[in-house]
């Protein structure tokens, strides 16, 4: 009971100095906010970039597939890290720009590859006989994918693509590399002061699983309407 006790007290201790003094619990939020917004913001980038190249993959146009299949391979083939390296001390090392956003962009493009092989699977699982059934409507190849092929893609994709956004959630820790902007980086900034990793670092473990079961719960909510609207 004593080493309980005294355990207790000093989490206590370590809780207070971790969040209370000197309002510390403002680095996690700001740290939090920063890792959903480049989490949000790089998902629709990423599928903006997937979608597209979902599409060049699938085009016949072969000029338009090798850009597909490079852009994947090369992506898929290398760390998040050396991607965001990349863009931040080459790409834009002569520019002025909010790390951020340096950060969206890093995630989307890592993003766009994986968004890019989930959606061409969800085309490809569409049973050609509706395609069929939409050229002899008089759809043209066009209208025929934009009306029947890709809603159908998207509703059977969803499950994959909410789990590259729970996914995506948890790789902006590396955004730590270039900036202390992020959730992660509040604990390290937190522990630099008070000198003590349990607190900090169980907060934002714990932090992520709470933010992840919340998105897992929507995800699984908008999923279930999904389902049953097709069921009507």
């Amino acid at each position: 009971m004593q080493k309980l006790a005294e355990f207790w007290n000093y989490f206590v201790t370590d809780f207070n100095r971790t969040f209370i003094v000197d309002n510390r619990w403002k680095f996690f939020a700001d740290g939090l906010e920063s890792t959903l917004i480049m989490a949000f913001f790089g998902l629709i980038l990423g599928f903006a970039i997937g979608l597209i190249m979902a599409f060049f993959k699938l085009s016949k146009v072969k000029p338009l597939k090798w850009i597909a299949n490079i852009y994947i391979d090369v992506i898929r083939g290398t760390p998040t890290m050396v991607q965001l390296f990349i863009i931040y001390f080459l790409v834009f090392a002569t520019v002025d720009i909010d790390r951020r956003v340096v950060g969206i962009i890093a995630f989307g493009i890592n993003s766009g590859a994986y968004v890019a092989e989930i959606i061409r699977g969800g085309i490809l699982s569409i049973n050609k006989g509706q395609v069929e059934a939409g050229r002899s409507l008089g759809m043209t190849s066009a209208q025929t994918m934009r009306k029947i092929v890709f809603p159908q893609a998207i509703k059977n994709v969803f499950p994959a693509l909410g789990n590259e956004f729970i996914v995506l959630v948890k790789e902006t820790a590396v955004i730590g590399y270039i900036a202390r902007l992020d959730f992660m980086a509040a604990a390290l900034k937190v522990q630099s002061i008070t000198f003590s990793y349990f607190v900090p670092l169980l907060s934002v473990a714990v932090g992520y699983y709470v933010i992840v079961k919340i998105l897992s719960f929507i995800l699984n909510c908008i999923e279930k309407r999904l389902r049953r609207a097709d069921m009507r």
